[in-house]
């Protein structure tokens, strides 16, 4: 007797070894990597998402090999666990505060988006810099958040790396006494907020490159170790700082300690 393959179950896994081989596919990437219809690879992927092997990143769509999945193969990508973990949470926040948030986490000298909930905030207008977009760590909300959250020892070898650089948007680390206060002030309030001069360009001042926009930030602890930050951010000349903190800084909490709890478990 002949067996015949499950055909159904064939094609699933085609898929699944399909996401796992690029780490993040779009609908369009799988249709080319498998020759199946789209049709036919939304429903597969509908029933690997509801399997809980595989999810859907905000920022672009893509699908990605979930957490538990890839403990299980033992291809686990820290990453892309903290972006799974962030983005149920990331999807709510939105819907309760209506304006866009970033995850973002450090890269030595800088931080680095990994997801956003842009594509389904309300102002949708407000577009969010791409994945891996490099955000300044000592300008930005978010990079403000991690140096002032993170172990001593980190933040000195973060601000060695910065006082080292000839970036016009690291010169700030070498003035020690204006860092103090960030790191005071930061610390003190919970969030961190943007330099005033800051409109979003890495190295120009907000008098050259603004944005329009401005964004406050709270770091993501796992335990006693802070894995990143998430920030809110919203047009500057519909609100204050004080205002937005003072609406929306208590379900942002929530959100990041959401997320922590998370990915501890």
């Amino acid at each position: 007797m002949t067996l015949k393959i499950v055909r159904a179950l064939n094609r699933g896994l085609d898929v699944l070894e399909a996401i796992q081989a690029s780490k993040a596919a779009s609908l369009h990437d799988l249709h080319l990597a498998t020759t199946l219809p789209k049709p036919t690879l939304l429903r597969i992927l509908k029933t690997l998402t509801g399997r809980d092997l595989v999810w859907q990143r905000m920022a672009d769509g893509a699908y990605i090999a979930s957490y538990t999945f890839s403990k299980r193969a033992g291809a686990i990508d820290e990453e892309a666990h903290f972006a799974e973990a962030a983005a149920p949470v990331l999807a709510d926040l939105c819907r309760k505060v209506r304006w866009p948030s970033i995850l973002a986490v450090p890269r030595l000298d800088h931080m680095a988006v990994i997801e956003t909930n842009q594509p389904m905030s309300y102002f949708n207008y407000i577009l969010s810099p791409p994945l891996g977009f490099r955000i300044n760590m000592l300008r930005s909300a978010s990079g403000r958040t991690y140096l002032s959250f993170c172990s001593p020892k980190e933040r000195a070898a973060i601000l060695a790396r910065l006082r080292n650089s000839t970036r016009p948007g690291d010169a700030m680390a070498r003035n020690a006494a204006k860092i103090r206060q960030i790191i005071a002030d930061t610390r003190r309030r919970g969030y961190g907020t943007r330099d005033a001069d800051f409109g979003g360009h890495y190295d120009h001042p907000r008098s050259r490159t603004d944005d329009g926009r401005n964004s406050i930030a709270v770091p993501v602890h796992v335990g006693d170790e802070i894995v990143g930050c998430v920030n809110l951010t919203w047009v500057a000349k519909v609100a204050s700082v004080r205002v937005i903190a003072e609406r929306f800084l208590p379900e942002l909490g929530k959100a990041a300690s959401t997320i922590g709890h998370r990915m501890s478990a």
